[in-house]
């Protein structure tokens, strides 16, 4: 070996460009393909893709992944009509990547982009619905035993006196 060895190979790898290198447990950056934000600006959801897992983000937490986004975005979608419902404005984006994938989903089933995705959001309205019938079902009852053990109650500490030489536990 020469003497100028070294410094050739030191210069040499000086000038070559910086090549990455996947370091092992290294995490692959997820590529936000759908957003939903409120009228201040903020993401209150989001899906996203890492690798070949499609993520679903709320409130800046991953809630779940899958192979199929589409339930995600319908559920986005969903959550989009109920924020309005209660009077926030709120914003749903989607990149053209995704949109071409629910459009071509949308195509085998012979509909529009926005009356498949009306018809994947409607099968979250009927659960809400029919968790509201579930819920005013038992609020009848729950108000109906709150009434008896409030009159037990009343009953009771009628019928035993109040004798206040004794100490009570």
């Amino acid at each position: 070996m020469s003497k100028l060895s070294k410094a050739k190979r030191d210069k040499r790898k000086k000038h070559q460009a910086k090549r990455p290198f996947l370091r092992l447990n290294d995490q692959q950056q997820v590529q936000n393909h759908a957003v939903l934000t409120n009228e201040e600006g903020q993401v209150v959801a989001a899906i996203g893709l890492q690798g070949r897992q499609w993520l679903l983000s709320i409130g800046g937490q991953t809630m779940g992944n899958a192979e199929n986004p589409v339930p995600m975005l319908a559920m986005l979608k969903h959550l989009a009509n109920v924020q309005e419902k209660e009077g926030r404005k709120v914003e749903l984006q989607y990149s053209e990547g995704l949109k071409e994938l629910v459009t071509a989903l949308a195509q085998e089933k012979g509909m529009e982009l926005d009356a498949y995705l009306d018809e994947l959001t409607a099968e979250f309205q009927s659960v809400d619905a029919e968790a509201g019938e579930e819920d005013q079902a038992q609020a009848p009852a729950a108000d109906a035993a709150e009434s008896t053990e409030a009159a037990d109650a009343d009953a009771e500490a009628e019928a035993t006196p109040a004798d206040d030489t004794k100490p009570q536990a």
